[in-house]
């Protein structure tokens, strides 16, 4: 998965962010959690060498990239080494396709880091369209006490608006380490929790006094494979984090159905009171009449998918639409264009558009939300933002419902 270009202006340019790059790899979804039945089906189709790791081992799986074969036992998933080749991969796909236990076998698919482009002099326009500049939580308040996760490219560590900050981190992509070499990570942390910028106390971020967690999971080149993203997945939950914002995705066809595997990801998030929250995807061309279906992971039904708005609070442009069935839908809303925040040195500061822009709003907000009361967490605060939200002039399959606000002295479930 990965960062998409500027959103296309014709029609052959949308086609072509339509097709997903694969890793050469498969992805097996088996019935049930991965046993001894399953990890010998998958050994009769590749040979000798499949480990099986459990949830607590998922953060290590960097270790294992020269294994054939790697088996995530509780989630019933298995990632096929993409080193077999395409005619080998093609047989080991059949072998497993005719085995019972088997539910599905798909390629592995490169995520992306889906960004575009490029305020008054208090705050951005996304701080202040959330609402987050008229919260009666005090200055010092801002998500206290949550932790806020962030899997992308990673963080400038360096960066002045960050120092002094005790930031969890954990890199999932071999040979790279936290820092970020590409700019997209850095720019969404700072809008989920970088507060204010140090010199001029203008404020860009919403939660700047979360706990933040970062993950590398997309590589300085602003793409990773699927494997490394879900063991980040599974990190930012196994550390009690109440938010997970992913601006990362793939595109997916008409009709294509949500993969099993982020499904059941999300399920376990929130019975671990975590809230996951991706972006939609950038692939539509609006003024041309074109909706594209809302990405992976996003499109699944437990992870919350977030869509893109404008300044005057329209539907942006590239933003993905619900149109997919079995899920594939748009939850809420968030400012996507022109957004200001953080990013690398020496540049520090700098303006993007895409739905991976408004993914980090809604996971700041949430942070807010969280802080109020306890009690809301996982699917409780999933309800509270929905709930909340301000309705827009749009169908619901493109803002779902609405435009997220942060609490206006309102708290608890």
């Amino acid at each position: 998965m990965a960062a998409t270009d500027e959103p296309a202006t014709d029609g052959n340019s949308v086609l072509e962010l339509l097709r997903p790059k694969a890793t050469g790899g498969l992805v097996v979804s088996f019935a049930e959690r991965a046993g001894r039945e399953e990890v010998t089906a998958l050994e009769n189709a590749v040979g000798s060498g499949v480990r099986s790791v459990g949830l607590s081992e998922a953060a290590e799986i960097k270790a294992l990239d020269g294994e054939p074969a790697l088996v995530f036992e509780e989630l019933g998933v298995a990632f096929v080494s993409e080193r077999f080749g395409l005619e080998a991969t093609s047989s080991i796909r059949a072998k497993l396709m005719d085995t019972e236990c088997v539910q599905s076998v798909r390629p592995e698919f490169y995520m992306f880091a889906i960004e575009s482009f490029g305020d008054t002099a208090e705050a951005t326009w996304g701080v202040r369209a959330v609402g987050a500049l008229d919260s009666p939580q005090r200055i010092e308040e801002r998500g206290e006490g949550i932790r806020l996760a962030v899997l992308d490219t990673g963080l400038d560590l360096t960066h002045p608006d960050f120092a002094g900050r005790n930031i969890v981190q954990r890199s999932f992509v071999p040979g790279q380490d936290v820092q970020d070499g590409h700019g997209h990570g850095t720019h969404c942390a700072g809008t989920a929790a970088g507060g204010r910028a140090a010199q001029s106390q203008f404020r860009y971020g919403l939660a700047s006094d979360a706990e933040l967690y970062v993950g590398k999971v997309l590589s300085n080149a602003g793409s990773g494979r699927e494997r490394d993203i879900i063991a980040g997945m599974i990190w930012a939950i196994q550390q009690r984090c109440a938010v997970v914002s992913m601006s990362l995705g793939r595109p997916v066809q008409p009709g294509e159905e949500p993969a099993p595997e982020y499904e059941r990801i999300g399920r376990l998030a929130l019975q671990q009171g975590s809230l996951l929250i991706a972006a939609a995807g950038n692939e539509s061309s609006r003024r041309y009449g074109f909706i594209a279906p809302v990405g992976a992971p996003a499109n699944a039904p437990s992870i919350m998918a977030v869509g893109a708005v404008d300044q005057s609070l329209d539907v942006a442009e590239f933003s993905s639409g619900a149109i997919n069935p079995g899920g594939g839908e748009v939850d809420i809303a968030a400012p996507g264009v022109g957004i200001l925040s953080a990013a690398p040195q020496p540049e520090l500061y700098r303006k993007m558009q895409g739905t991976s822009m408004a993914c980090p709003h809604v996971a700041g907000v949430a942070a807010l939300w969280a802080e109020t009361a306890p009690e809301l967490r996982g699917r409780a605060l999933w309800d509270k933002l929905t709930g909340t939200a301000r309705g827009l002039d749009a169908p619901a399959r493109d803002v779902g419902a609405g435009l997220v606000q942060a609490p206006q002295g309102q708290a608890g479930v």
